[in-house]
This record gives structure tokens, C-alpha cells and sequence, in this order.
């Protein structure tokens, strides 16, 4: 934007209702209070979208060509595709992580700037994971998941109240205050719950996306099988079990005091012959739906895989241990994400005539995107090697471990284009959806490479960057997308 851009959005963004609708390129900003803060965020995010389709287009032409990076932009433009978080600085940060804690244990904060060194007691624990979390989401454009957060709340809670401590938590510790042990645990829950809720200023004052998981035994023994903590100690079922409950309860109660948000929980179940492994776990997370809990289940007949993210499931090809690393299986995540606009797309080969069978077509878009992706990829291993990734370089997550990611939207608008009834019982609509979602997956294995590991999700729609693929490389269209924005505008097919 030019400087009178700027003072002139200024002017809007004052008399704006509220931070999402003060928003010219990114309604979708998860606040809604207005502050100086949040202005001078959404001041620069026009700006930062070019810089990255800059940054995007010199890798492509570096390892691709001039004409795909052409065709980048071309494909940002026409709608075929969105990319999801332009907004954030640097040309581009990694999206999401679900990371292990355990070089938390080993060496505090200190090896990502911080100055606190391993926790020794819960107290320490809770503090340093507050801030654990705020310097790895500052770094990220979307979610912080953390899969051992109560399996490790759980280690030090054995450490400073005994290895039975959970059988204890009505027993009075401080007489002076009347509190139990489980008001203590529950105050240590408020520590952190309150504080992640908060807004955060590395992230344009929205509080920290977090996720958490929570297990059966099965899946429990699975993850941490083989697993030690630095000063020797295994991970118990029985007291993290109860962990897990009180924690559920607890924080589904507060939630009828005031808006939470965070954490995203997911629960991950083992089904077997139909039924579910763990009856206890489960008569428990049915339980808690019963009272209005809000929470994920991921249920699968294999512990190969588990739900650490909204809607990322991690595959455990193996499950090596490490005391750098922590358990496995915990580390994934995604590094980017691209989004297919499958009624686009489906409209634009219905418009070419249907030279080639859907599925070609298709093909031909996904491993367009790959590349885009790869391109990123590269972009992301360059800022590693040059120590601007400090979370990666202090183990908290791999590179390589994390995902690349095709997103597809429009799957259900697409199939009615075609007269398609939307229904998971009528063969065509299923045959449909196979054949559309299996030729990704395909090519997604087909084009894997050490460096690259591509997966497919379903994503949320929210706007799907309708008036951030506007943009243009020229600033004088700046004023066509603005007009074009996002007070309830449509975009329709030409």
C-alpha cells in the first residue's frame, strides 16, 4: 500500500464495528476487539501477501521455471486455488505443529531464546509451559497442539505429591487456605488455561491456537511405550488416566463461566471388532458429550495413528525412541497449506469441452500444487539452515515430519454441478467422491520424496481468500479489491 492507502485505511479501520470487519484482506482474523494493536497487525497484511507470492514466485522460477511461476499466480487469481495464510511476515511461516515437550525437559526455554531452564516441580512446570507455548506459536501461522501436555503435568505432579497422588485428591495440604489437592491441581489448570486465552502480541492479539490430546489406555501404552523421562521416570496410565478426567470435567465446568476457546481437545480411541477397546474411556468420553463437553473423537482399529490436530491425523510408520525426541508419533503437523477449489475446478473441465476424464484433470491440478508446495518446502529448509526456524533446530519438531498439505473445498457444490444428488448413500455420489479423493491420495504417495510428504484434507471454507486472491502484484488494482471486499460480496464464476 502506498502511505495514503494507509492513512486512508486507518481512517476506516477506526470507525470499523469491530476487528473483523475493520479487515480488508483477512476477515477471517479469529478477534473481535478493536485496538491499536490489532490496526497496526491488519495495517501491513496486504503487504505481507505480496512479499510472499514474491518469495513464492522466485522459488518456483528457481526450481520449476518462469512458466509455473506464471501459472502460480495465474491459478491464485482465477480462484483454482488458495493459499491459506498469506498474511503472515517473512514470506511465509510454517502453519501448524503438533510437537513433543521433551527438549522442554531437558533444556528449558533456553535453546529458543528463552532463559528458564528444565522444570524440576509442577510449578515450574506450568510456568514454563505458558511460555513454552507463546514462543513456538509466535513462529507459526496456526496451531500449537501438544499431545504430552498432561502425561508430562502428570510426571511432575508424581514428583512433588507422591506416585499415588491421584488417590489423594481430597486430602486438605494447606490447612490455613482449606485446600485440597485437587483445588491445587485445578488452580494449576487456571494458571495455564487463563493465561493461553489471553491475547498475544506476536500473534496480531489473538490468543494462541492450542490443541491437546487425550488417550485410552491402549493408545496411552502405544505412544509411550518405551518411553522415560530424563531423570528416569515412565509415563503412568492409571494417574494420567485420572488426570485426564479431572481435567475434562474441570475444564467443561468453567466453560459455563466464561468463553474458552482453547484448548482444542481430541480424544483418541481404539475400536476393535467394532467396539471400543477401552470401555471405561469410553463410557467416560460419552459422559462427557452427555454434559455438553466440546471435544473430537478420533476412533481408529489400529494405535498406528492419532489425532493431535483439528483435522490432521499422524501416521506412525515408526516409532523409534529417543531422549532428544520423546515419544514418537506425537511430532507432525503441516508445513503449508494449498486448497483446491474443486467447483472451480470441475467447472472450468466441464467448460473446456471434458477433453480428458475428471480424474486426469484433476491429477493435473494436484501436481501443479505439489510443486507449489515443494517450492515452499524449500523456502522453509533455506530459513532452517540460516537459524531462523529455532523451534525445528531445537527438536521439538522435524522438518521432514511434518506435512505438506492439499486442502479441497467445494467437493459437495461440485458434485452438484454435475447433478450429482448429495447423498453418502447413492453409488454415484460415493463413486464421485472416490474417484476425486483417491486420485490425490495416489499422487500424494506417488510424488513423496524424503523432503516431501504430502496429505489431504477437508478444510473450512471461512471466505477461502475471495478477497485476498484479488491481490495483484500491481498497487493501483489495490482499490478494485478493496471495493470488492468483504461486506458480504460474492465472487461468481465469469
Amino acid at each position: 500500500m502506498t502511505i495514503d492507502e494507509k492513512l486512508r485505511f486507518m481512517e476506516e479501520y477506526r470507525g470499523a464495528r469491530n476487528a473483523a470487519t475493520g479487515s480488508e484482506v483477512d476477515p477471517n482474523a479469529n478477534v473481535t476487539e478493536k485496538n491499536i494493536a490489532t490496526l497496526a497487525v491488519e495495517l501491513n497484511k496486504a503487504d505481507h501477501i505480496l512479499l510472499q507470492r514474491a518469495v513464492m514466485k522466485n522459488y518456483l522460477t528457481k526450481y520449476f521455471g518462469a512458466e509455473l511461476a506464471a501459472q502460480y499466480e495465474e491459478d491464485l487469481n482465477h480462484h483454482i486455488i488458495y493459499r491459506h495464510d498469506e498474511t503472515t511476515g517473512a514470506g511465509g511461516f510454517p502453519y501448524c505443529v503438533a510437537m513433543t515437550m521433551y527438549p522442554f525437559l531437558l533444556d528449558g526455554l533456553t535453546k529458543v531464546g528463552g532463559g528458564s531452564t528444565a522444570p524440576k516441580h509442577i510449578e515450574e512446570f506450568c510456568g514454563g509451559f505458558i511460555n513454552l507455548l507463546f514462543i513456538v506459536a509466535a513462529q507459526f501461522a496456526g496451531a500449537v497442539a501438544t499431545p504430552e501436555f498432561l502425561t508430562y503435568f502428570d510426571h511432575f505432579m508424581r514428583i512433588d505429591y507422591g506416585q499415588d497422588y491421584y488417590l489423594h485428591l481430597d486430602d486438605v495440604i494447606e490447612p490455613s487456605r482449606g485446600m485440597t489437592l485437587r483445588n491445587k491441581i485445578e488452580k494449576h489448570f487456571g494458571q495455564i488455561i487463563y493465561s493461553i486465552n489471553q491475547p498475544a502480541a506476536a500473534r496480531g492479539n489473538q490468543s494462541i491456537f492450542w490443541n491437546i490430546a487425550y488417550f485410552d489406555r491402549y493408545y496411552f501404552e502405544s505412544i509411550f511405550d518405551g518411553f522415560f523421562f530424563p531423570d528416569g521416570d515412565e509415563p503412568c496410565w492409571e494417574s494420567t488416566k485420572v488426570l485426564q478426567k479431572l481435567f475434562m470435567k474441570w475444564f467443561n465446568n468453567e466453560r459455563l463461566r466464561t468463553i474458552l476457546t482453547f484448548p482444542v481437545e481430541t480424544a483418541n480411541i481404539l475400536v476393535e471388532d467394532g467396539h471400543y477397546k477401552d470401555e471405561e474411556m469410553a463410557n467416560f468420553f460419552s459422559e462427557m458429550w452427555a454434559e455438553g463437553a466440546s471435544f473430537f473423537m478420533y476412533q481408529s482399529d489400529s494405535v498406528d495413528a492419532l489425532s493431535s490436530c483439528c483435522r490432521l491425523r499422524n501416521a506412525v510408520e515408526k516409532q523409534p525412541f529417543s531422549y532428544t525426541l520423546g515419544a514418537g508419533g506425537v511430532e507432525t503437523g503441516s508445513k503449508a497449506v494449498i486448497t483446491m477449489n474443486l467447483n472451480r475446478v470441475v467447472q472450468d473441465w466441464d467448460r473446456a469441452g471434458r477433453a480428458v476424464p475428471l480424474a486426469r484433470y484433476i491429477e493435473d491440478v494436484t501436481s501443479r500444487i505439489h510443486k507449489y508446495l515443494t517450492a515452499f518446502n524449500h523456502k522453509l529448509w533455506d530459513d532452517y539452515n540460516e537459524g531462523l526456524l529455532t523451534i525445528f533446530k531445537a527438536g521439538f519438531i522435524e522438518l521432514d515430519k511434518q506435512y505438506l498439505t492439499v486442502g479441497v473445498n467445494g467437493f459437495v457444490e461440485a458434485a452438484e454441478y454435475l447433478g450429482i444428488k448429495i447423498n453418502p448413500f447413492v453409488k454415484e455420489y460415493k463413486e464421485f467422491a472416490h474417484d476425486i479423493l483417491n486420485t490425490i491420495e495416489k499422487l500424494n504417495q506417488a510424488e513423496r520424496t524424503d523432503h516431501e510428504r504430502f496429505n489431504l484434507e477437508f478444510v473450512p471454507s471461512h471466505f477461502c481468500g475471495h478477497l485476498r486472491n484479488k491481490i495483484s502484484s500491481n498497487f493501483s488494482k489495490t482499490r478494485v479489491w478493496q471495493q470488492h471486499g468483504q461486506r458480504g460480496a460474492r465472487v461468481e464464476l465469469a
